[in-house]
C-alpha cells in the first residue's frame, strides 16, 4: 500500500494506492486562499497542516488495515509558494502562492543583476516562481527578511512537519527560478541575487528517492507503520504526469483547466524562454519536461458562459456544437487573454476580445469562438515546444473539466492535427503521482509503476477540419500584434 498526498490550492487530497494498482481510499480536505490586497494571493501553512490531519484522521478511521501496510508516503503540491521559516522553523508570514502578482517589478532587477538567468534556469523570471517573491519580501519587508533562516515550497514545509527534514524534489524546485536547471542543482548565482545561500535551502532528491522517513510519533497516531519512507515527490503538473504515465520521451498532456497546460516529457534540457515555454526538471532522474501555459482555458469558457447568458458551461458547449462548417467559418475570432498570457507572449497586460462581429452573428457563433479560441491558444503554447527526442507528437492524453465534452475534445484535436486520447481516473493525477512515486521509492520499477490508465476514448483530427481551422488560425493571429502592437 501507498499513500500519496497532493497538497493543491483549494484542498489536500489524499490517495490510497494497492500495489495491483486499485485505489483503496481517498479522503479531501478544503482549503481557502488570502487576498488582502490587489495581486496578492496567500495562505497560512498551519491551513495546510490542519487539512493534512484532518485527512489523515479520516483516512485512519475508515480505512485502518490499508493505513496499516503503507509502506511509503509520497507528496505533490502547488508549485513556486514561498513558505518563509525562522531560527526554530516557526512560520514568518503568510506563504505568498503561485498565483500571486505582485513581483512583476523583481522579475526586471533579477533579470538585470543576473544577465545569464535564462541560461542558467531555462526560463524567464515570472512574479508566480518563487525567486522574484523573496525579492519582494527583501525589499518590502525587510525585518521578515533579515528572519529567514530557510525558505521551503508548501508540500516540503509538510514534509518538514512530517519527518522532521527538509528536502525538495528536481521538479518542485525546478519552479523556484534558483536551480541550474540542466546540474539539476542549486545555482548560487541566482541564490545571491536575492540575497540567500544554500544554507537557506532544503537538499535535493530526486522525486522517486526516499527523502526522509516519518517521525514515530506520527506513524503511531495515524496507524502507519514505523520508520514509513518519504518520497521526494513531485510539483504538481510533474506528478500528474507520473500518475497517468506519461513520462516517457514525447509523451504528454493537455490539461483544460482554470487555467491551460501543455506538458511534454522529454530527456533532454531544451529550453525555450523567448516564448515563456517553461522547460523544468521532471520527477524521474535524468528527464525534464516542457510546459506552455495559457492563463484562461477552460475559465475563459466559463467567462463566455456567463455573459452569453448559457445556464452552464455544457449549454454553451452544446450550443456551439450545432454549427455545421459554413457557421464555424463566418464565426467571431476570439482571443481568450482575459487574464493576460503565458506562453507564447509573456504579458500579463494582454486582453481578451471578440474580433469580425456582424449582424447575422448569433449566440452559437459567439459560443463556438470561445471554445474554439481557448484551443487557438493552446496551440501557440503547443507550438512553442521542441520537438521530443522520440520525433513529432503523436497523441497527447487530455485531462481536465474540459475534457468532459467529446465535441470540445474532437475540436482540439482538429486544431492540434494530433490525436487526443481521455483515459480513465484522469482526474485524480497529482495524488496518484504521489501514491505511484511512493511506491517507486520502495524500489519498484518505472515500467512496473508508470502505467498509463484505460483509454475511455480517442479523438483523431480530421485533415478537412484542421485545414479550415489554420485558415481561421491565421486571422486569430494575425489580431494579436494588432491589438497590442507594443509587445508583438
Amino acid at each position: 500500500m501507498f499513500l500519496g498526498l497532493d497538497l493543491g490550492t483549494s484542498e489536500l487530497k489524499a490517495l490510497l494506492l494497492k500495489d495491483d494498482h486499485s485505489v483503496a481510499g481517498t479522503a479531501r480536505a478544503p482549503l481557502t486562499v488570502q487576498r488582502p490586497r490587489p495581486l496578492w494571493s496567500e495562505q497560512s501553512p498551519d491551513q495546510w497542516w490542519q487539512a493534512l490531519e484532518a485527512v489523515m484522521g479520516e483516512l485512519q478511521h475508515r480505512f485502518p488495515q490499508a493505513m496499516a501496510a503503507v509502506q511509503a508516503i509520497g507528496l505533490s503540491g502547488q508549485m513556486h509558494g514561498a513558505t518563509l521559516l525562522g531560527a526554530n522553523d516557526e512560520v514568518l508570514r503568510p506563504c505568498i502562492l503561485w498565483n500571486d502578482g505582485r513581483s512583476g517589478p523583481q522579475c526586471e532587477g533579477l533579470h538585470q543583476r543576473v544577465p545569464t538567468l535564462t541560461d542558467i534556469t531555462g526560463n524567464l523570471a515570472l512574479p508566480g516562481f518563487t525567486a522574484p517573491k523573496l525579492q519582494w519580501v527583501r525589499e518590502n519587508e525587510p525585518d521578515c527578511f533579515a528572519n529567514v533562516r530557510r525558505v521551503l515550497l508548501p508540500k516540503d514545509w509538510l514534509r518538514l512537519k512530517l519527518s522532521g527534514e527538509a528536502a525538495s524534489d528536481m521538479s518542485d524546485a525546478a519552479g523556484t527560478l534558483w536551480l541550474d536547471m540542466a546540474r539539476r542543482d542549486w545555482s548560487d548565482d541566482m541564490l545571491a541575487a536575492t540575497g540567500l545561500t544554500r544554507e537557506h535551502m532544503p537538499h535535493l532528491v530526486e522525486g522517486s528517492d526516499v527523502s526522509a522517513r516519518l517521525l514515530p510519533e506520527l506513524a503511531q497516531r495515524w496507524g502507519l507503520p514505523p520508520d514509513t519512507a518519504v518520497a521526494g515527490g513531485a510539483g504538481d503538473n510533474a506528478a500528474s504526469a507520473v500518475g497517468m504515465g506519461l513520462v516517457r520521451p514525447g509523451q504528454g498532456f493537455v490539461s483544460l483547466g482554470t487555467s491551460g497546460v501543455v506538458f511534454v516529457s522529454g530527456d533532454q534540457f531544451q529550453p525555450n524562454p523567448g516564448q515563456a515555454l517553461h522547460t523544468f526538471c521532471h520527477a524521474l532522474p535524468g528527464q525534464w519536461h516542457h510546459m506552455s501555459v495559457m492563463l484562461s482555458a477552460a475559465s475563459a469558457v466559463t467567462w463566455a458562459t456567463r455573459m452569453l447568458g448559457f445556464a452552464d458551461e455544457p449549454a454553451l458547449i452544446e450550443q456551439a456544437s450545432t454549427l455545421d462548417a459554413a457557421g464555424r467559418d463566418i464565426a467571431p475570432v476570439f482571443l481568450p487573454y482575459l487574464s493576460g498570457e503565458r506562453s507564447p507572449h509573456a504579458n500579463p497586460h494582454a486582453t481578451a476580445s471578440w474580433t469580425g462581429l456582424r449582424a447575422q452573428h448569433e449566440r452559437a457563433h459567439l459560443a463556438y469562438s470561445a471554445a474554439e479560441g481557448v484551443g487557438f491558444g493552446l496551440l501557440d503554447g503547443l507550438r512553442t515546444i521542441p520537438a521530443p527526442s522520440t520525433g513529432p507528437l503523436q497523441s497527447l492524453s487530455l485531462v481536465g473539466g474540459g475534457s468532459r465534452s467529446a465535441w470540445w475534445a474532437q475540436l482540439l484535436a482538429d486544431i492540434f492535427n494530433i490525436t487526443l486520447t481521455v483515459h480513465q481516473d484522469a482526474e485524480s493525477g497529482g495524488a496518484m503521482g504521489a501514491a505511484r512515486l511512493a511506491w517507486l521509492c520502495t524500489g519498484a520499477s518505472v515500467d512496473e509503476v508508470c502505467l498509463t490508465p484505460p483509454l475511455m476514448r480517442s479523438h483523431t483530427p480530421d485533415p478537412a477540419s484542421h485545414s479550415a481551422l489554420m485558415a481561421r488560425h491565421e486571422r486569430f493571429q494575425a489580431i494579436y500584434p494588432a491589438l497590442h502592437p507594443s509587445e508583438a
